[in-house]
């Protein structure tokens, strides 16, 4: 079985490494690039990714590379050639055997969430409903946003699986990252859209609620007559259960929507307030003023958190079969970490855990990149709006960042 990664940053070569060092080489791991005069380096030429960790270095080699090509075709890549000159390579024109348009079973993605439909677009033809998709990026809103422009039919879409990450890492240079900080990452199964579910075993009331356990049983099994229907999912599953050194947990989607959303109001506070002002985390909230801000945030968001939880309750409690006494269900609260102190506690564990890191927006206004505003501040202000929720500084936030990104940073003093 064969995997890619899509997004070869400090993350994406992150994953790739562990991956590739715990996959057997029956196994190909696959480095997507844009272009080949993108792929051309010398660390692509020996497809090789380094990883630093408080000084220690450790290498991984053996990965295929595939380019995006515009003789390709639809959804096509092109495998890449290290044995051809950087001048060779830019004005290649590949063969029938150079050629991939193969179906793609497990692809894990760490682009930038802005750019993460654009890419998906040019693959979807080698996507299929057996294929299985890793969304590992910042904020919320991109699953539902390639469901909309990308994916519309329930009966060929293929599996997704949504992660929330706490590594912190940088890229040193090209394919060598330094391991900052040492995190984990959990993981979870998005619904089936044939209802089959992955997570039966957790209403198992035979055992205590205390040890029961998500397990792969309950994706597919070899005797399952829908095996190949699961089966690439089956096996993500078990590849991210064996990554050890990333602390990969699979977790109930419910779980895994709460850290996104606690996660997603630390990197809506940090990352905008951050790139406007110019300094590192461990720059904010050593004024009234930026403390007054990360408290409205919270504020709105817990408001916004509640309004959705409720409605997706009360829109589930209507599905009930008449038959069912719904005073008798009994209905989950808000969790207590989504209220507006918890958030703000979580956000100043953060800052200060991280007080000497460049957020990611900060580096992408420094080099004139797009930020992820629209998946951070911009979705909890669409979310504000659904509900009927005033978001006046999460509004604000948005066009602040947005104002910030369009003055070139050479014309700043």
């Amino acid at each position: 079985m064969r995997f890619y990664v899509l997004g070869l940053g400090p993350i994406g070569c992150l994953l790739a490494h562990n991956l590739r060092s715990v996959l057997p080489r029956t196994h190909p791991v696959t480095l997507i690039q844009k272009t080949a005069k993108q792929a051309w380096t010398p660390q692509n030429a020996a497809a090789k990714i380094t990883i630093e960790n408080q000084g220690i270095r450790q290498s991984t080699d053996g990965f295929d590379i595939e380019v995006f090509d515009k003789h390709s075709g639809a959804g096509g890549g092109v495998r890449f050639n290290p044995k051809l000159s950087k001048e060779q390579s830019a004005g290649f024109t590949p063969s029938h055997e150079d050629l991939r348009t193969e179906p793609i079973e497990t692809l894990f993605i760490t682009t930038k969430a802005h750019s993460t439909a654009p890419a998906l677009s040019r693959l979807a033809p080698r996507l299929t409903s057996r294929s299985t998709i890793v969304l590992l990026q910042n904020g919320m809103g991109l699953y539902e946003d390639l469901v909309e422009r990308i994916f519309r039919n329930p009966e060929s879409r293929p599996h997704f699986i949504l992660a929330s990450n706490t590594h912190g890492a940088w890229l040193k240079s090209a394919f060598h990252v330094v391991h900052a900080g040492i995190g984990d990452i959990t993981f979870g199964i998005v619904p089936d859209s044939r209802k089959r579910d992955f997570e039966a075993a957790m209403a198992d009331e035979s055992e205590p609620v205390y040890e029961r356990s998500l397990i792969l049983d309950d994706i597919t099994r070899p005797d399952d007559p829908s095996f190949d229907q699961y089966r690439s999912l089956r096996h993500t599953v078990a590849v991210l259960q064996s990554l050890d050194a990333l602390g990969c947990k699979w977790s109930p989607i419910a779980d895994i929507q709460l850290a996104m959303r606690r996660k997603l109001v630390v990197n809506a506070i940090v990352n905008p307030l951050t790139a406007v002002l110019g300094c590192r985390n461990g720059g904010l909230f050593k004024d009234d003023s930026s403390q007054n801000m990360m408290r409205s945030v919270c504020e709105e968001a817990a408001t916004a958190f509640r309004a959705q939880i409720e409605a997706d309750t009360q829109s589930w409690l209507d599905s009930l079969p008449p038959s069912v006494d719904k005073s008798q269900v009994p209905v989950g609260r808000v969790p207590k970490e989504l209220g507006a102190d918890a958030l703000e506690r979580e956000v100043l564990r953060v800052t200060h855990v991280t007080r000497g890191n460049m957020s990611s927006m900060l580096s992408d206004i420094r080099k004139n990149n797009p930020t992820e505003i629209d998946f951070l501040n911009g979705y909890l202000v669409r979310l504000g709006e659904q509900y009927n929720i005033p978001m006046p500084v999460n509004r604000a936030l948005v066009q602040l960042v947005k104002m910030r990104c369009s003055i070139p940073i050479d014309q700043t003093f």
